[in-house]
């Protein structure tokens, strides 16, 4: 890969930042965080609008997720069979019009969804919204990089960004005051009563804005288009894998969602136990789905490497599965939390006032991400190492005071900042690593969720909140270390990384089923979201396992793995995500 930094214009002067797109570019930006965090909203009030189980209501963001995989699978098709990439095909400009128009279709459907007061189509409307990003996000970095001078592109990318961050911690906030009309505590009956008028003027906003931000870009006439003709390597064997993959996916989820028609309101409790045994078993088929195709593709690809492009390296593989588990881990703890909270062991905290807690689970991920893009300043290690204490407690400064204008009392929160002290103390220890730092955050990941786990009340959510710290860093640090020595199947690889958000749309549904299955076998009401954190926490120790195991894989094939690539240089977040890696020569 070429690590070099791009040249500076011609006569060294610098080429002026077109602030104009760049400023429309970042809203977007702060539109695909604010979305994706708005759902851990959303979740509880569907929930509770709708009388959905626990599993129903995670199905929020199984659409949303799979949308991201959707379209990135799409996209590779077109690709591989065509020669082409699509995107580059379009240019950056058009395609990310294209992909905002889609997002205000989907804008659009809501609308009539809620209209017709249909979950379903309510999902189907999120799905498009989402399908818009994926397509907006494929083109946004090298988008941004040609608004101003090469040299500088990595800036306008951080701070693309630190503005989708900002996004995730006031996205809870925002919608939580919009469905609800007050940041008073609500119950679940009066949810259940609210009408959707609001979910309405929400979404119609949003999709305004979709199209006034399609028609600046398409009328521009300073904005770049970013056309492309350079070729995209094939990989035919792992297009199949993909799309097998894919079909057997729906194989396992078809039975779930079908057995959703059986009326159980008088049945006995055997027959309610063996109905989510029978469907427990068929969600955790589709985690073996994911799982045994990626270790097939990769034995496969051992034996015959041809037609397999980036899969015949094992670094690739593992870390695809490390970013489909971080992704799924990531989304699902924050996506059951409120459900968690509304438990008499947890506070029986009400969906309306667990907006809060939402808040500080997104601005711990804020928090981190933060300091982790210190190292793309050129700094002295002093100051690097101040800025990696003080920037932190800014930061979580700042979501205290979001939330305190919002008209929450933060002072719950006050001892959290013992979770940020901790995270700090990781992050001088790891010293921008990428393997060390993995292992660190990973193993701290697996000890919060067993923090809270054998506890309940204010440590235990502490504990919970405390796994956005800890996955903050994970995504640039498990690309890193995945697209490492893959020479001209870098982009390629980076493609099949992304489809591995995938992880957040598959993940929460297991474990909201799981809470299902563990209450209906238990006698204590609730008991069952609670026990089913098992799941974030073996998924932070497979992430461990992966960043001790890779270091032996990348250093059998001579590479460095502590410093493997520029870190700066790849995305910062699954928000974010988007084709950033240069094709290797």
């Amino acid at each position: 890969m070429n690590l070099s930094r791009p040249a500076k214009a011609s006569g060294g002067k610098l080429q002026p930042t077109n602030y104009g797109a760049l400023s429309t570019l970042v809203v977007v930006f702060f539109f695909w965080g604010f979305i994706a965090a708005g759902n851990s909203v959303f979740i509880p009030f569907c929930k509770h609008y709708f009388n959905l189980d626990q599993f129903q209501s995670q199905l929020i963001d199984f659409a949303f997720y799979l949308a991201y995989y959707i379209g990135a699978l799409a996209l590779f098709a077109y690709g591989s069979f065509g020669g082409k990439d699509l995107v580059a095909k379009w240019g950056y400009k058009k395609s990310i019009v294209y992909g905002l128009v889609f997002s205000a279709i989907g804008a659009i459907a809501m609308i009539i969804a809620v209209n017709a007061d249909a979950f379903v189509g309510m999902l189907a409307g999120l799905f498009i919204v989402a399908l818009g990003f994926s397509l907006q996000q494929t083109a946004a970095q090298p988008f941004a990089i040609e608004l101003g001078d090469p040299s500088t592109g990595n800036s306008r990318v951080n701070l693309g960004g630190g503005v989708n961050s900002f996004g995730t911690m006031i996205g809870p906030l925002v919608v939580a005051f919009a469905l609800f009309g007050t940041t008073a505590a609500i119950t679940d009956q009066q949810i259940a009563g609210l009408s959707l008028s609001k979910v309405i003027i929400l979404y119609s906003c949003v999709g305004v804005l979709f199209i006034a931000a399609a028609l600046l870009f398409q009328f521009s006439k300073k904005v770049p288009h970013g056309i492309s003709t350079e070729k995209t390597e094939k990989a035919n064997k792992a297009l199949y894998s993909l799309l097998i993959m894919t079909g057997l996916l729906i194989i396992m989820f078809v039975p779930v969602f079908s057995s959703y028609k059986v009326d159980l309101t008088n049945a006995s409790e055997t027959d309610k136990i063996a109905m989510e045994t029978y469907r427990v078993k068929w969600l955790f088929g589709a985690l073996a789905v994911v799982i045994l195709s990626l270790l097939i593709s990769y034995i496969s690809a051992q034996k015959k490497p041809s037609g397999w492009g980036a899969m015949q390296y094992p670094q690739l593989i593992l870390g695809m599965l490390a970013l489909f588990l971080y992704v799924g881990t990531e989304v699902t703890i924050v996506s059951n939390l409120s459900d968690l909270l509304s438990k008499p062991e947890f506070g029986s905290i009400p969906s309306s006032q667990a907006a809060l807690y939402i808040s500080m689970y997104w601005g711990s991920l804020m928090i981190g991400r933060w300091v982790g893009s210190i190292s793309a300043f050129e700094l002295s290690e002093s100051a690097k190492k101040w800025l990696t204490f003080i920037v932190p407690m800014v930061a979580f400064v700042i979501v205290l005071l979001v939330n305190a204008a919002s008209g929450y009392a933060v002072q719950i929160l006050y001892y959290y900042i013992v979770c940020v002290l901790i995270q700090v103390g990781a992050f001088y220890v790891s010293k921008d690593k990428p393997a060390r730092m993995l292992m660190i955050f990973g193993f701290l990941g697996v000890i919060a969720m067993a923090v809270g786990l054998a506890t309940t009340g204010k440590i235990a959510i502490y504990a919970f909140i405390s796994g956005g710290l800890f996955c903050s860093i994970m995504w640039p640090a498990i690309f890193t270390l995945s697209v490492a020595g893959l020479g001209k199947y870098t982009t390629q690889g980076s493609a099949f990384l992304i489809m591995m958000i995938l992880g957040g749309g598959v993940i929460p549904p297991i474990q909201g089923k799981l809470a299902d299955f563990l209450d209906s076998r238990s006698d204590v009401p609730g008991a069952g979201i609670h026990e089913s954190y098992w799941i974030p926490l073996l998924c932070y120790a497979y992430i461990t396992f992966f960043a001790i195991f890779v270091k032996g894989v990348l250093k059998r094939q001579g590479i460095d793995y502590e410093n493997p690539v520029d870190m700066e240089d790849m995305p910062t977040a699954p928000e974010s995500a988007f084709d950033q890696t240069p094709n290797q020569k």
